[in-house]
């Protein structure tokens, strides 16, 4: 009868101890997951606000065209962004174009964003006939690759024309257009920045106030961009944290229930304690006898 009772405590002693083994490998294994890179692409964005019927209705004209990110890869292509009741009730062709691509992929050890617009007219509320913009050809690109620095470019390619005039694009400054009664535009052309581990590229960035012969009817400002590309370097596989070597000096079938080097300490404790538990209670009962 003693000999059952303390039997009984021992296997559920020597149960808790594989549980507390079991329970503290993953435990032992939890690492936070290293950074892999981020890249990411967007074709146009806009930061523009509509004022309408002289500011008395004000319609945010946020619109971003194959905006893409990653670690995971993505490519987008579209060639058609609209608008709806904002000229007076009618649809606006934001964008056409007849090449908008981007493009974001991150891998072991590069991180990448490409970008590139071709044959476009940007259009705004309120110059329905009248292109805020048009370029032959702008492109972007990003990469940041371990071990390397990172690299930023972006290219203007044959004519661009705002509101219908034709501009000559400079690096040593913006690029200011005023037509009367239309409207300013301020062009900043090939901007590229880099760091130790980012990089980022932009075709062409757009300060827009257009308010077509002071009519008040759809007065437009904000920002316009076009063809942007950003990246950031993947961590070099020797700044990742060392992972614990699995299955060296443990038990058989530890490895696979998630043990790790401090499950033999973690379970030979629970044991120790059982076994002393055991004990104190055998001397107990037989001196009951």
């Amino acid at each position: 009868m003693n000999g059952t009772n303390v039997r009984m405590p021992a296997r559920r002693c020597a149960a808790a101890a594989v549980a507390t083994a079991l329970a503290a490998g993953p435990a032992a294994l939890a690492h936070a997951t290293p950074d892999q890179g981020r890249a990411s692409a967007v074709v146009l964005r806009t930061g523009l606000d509509v004022g309408l019927l002289d500011k008395t209705v004000n319609v945010p004209l946020a619109v971003s065209l194959n905006e893409v990110q990653a670690p995971r890869s993505a490519e987008k292509s579209t060639l058609t962004v609209q608008l709806d009741g904002v000229d007076g009730g009618q649809p606006v062709s934001v964008l056409s174009a007849e090449v908008a691509e981007a493009k974001a992929t991150v891998d072991a050890g590069k991180a990448e964003g490409r970008t590139r617009l071709a044959h476009a007219r940007l259009h705004v509320p309120g110059l329905p006939l009248l292109s805020l913009i048009e370029v032959e050809e702008v492109t972007s690109s990003a990469v940041c690759e371990t071990g390397k620095a990172p690299v930023a470019e972006a290219n203007v390619l044959g004519t661009v024309t705002v509101l219908g005039k034709r501009v000559t694009l400079t690096a040593g400054g913006p690029t200011e257009v005023n037509v009367p009664g239309v409207g300013e535009v301020r062009l900043d052309l090939s901007q590229r920045r880099t760091t130790s581990r980012t990089a980022a590229a932009t075709a062409l960035e757009l300060a827009v106030s257009v308010n077509p012969l002071k009519l008040n009817v759809a007065e437009v400002e904000g920002t316009v961009t076009l063809a942007k590309s950003t990246c950031e370097t993947p961590p070099s596989p020797a700044s990742a944290p060392p992972v614990e070597p699995q299955g060296g000096h443990e038990e058989p079938g530890l490895a696979e229930t998630g043990g790790s080097a401090v499950t033999p300490y973690v379970a030979a404790g629970a044991v120790a304690l059982c076994v002393v538990g055991g004990g104190v209670v055998t001397v107990t009962r037989r001196r009951r006898g």
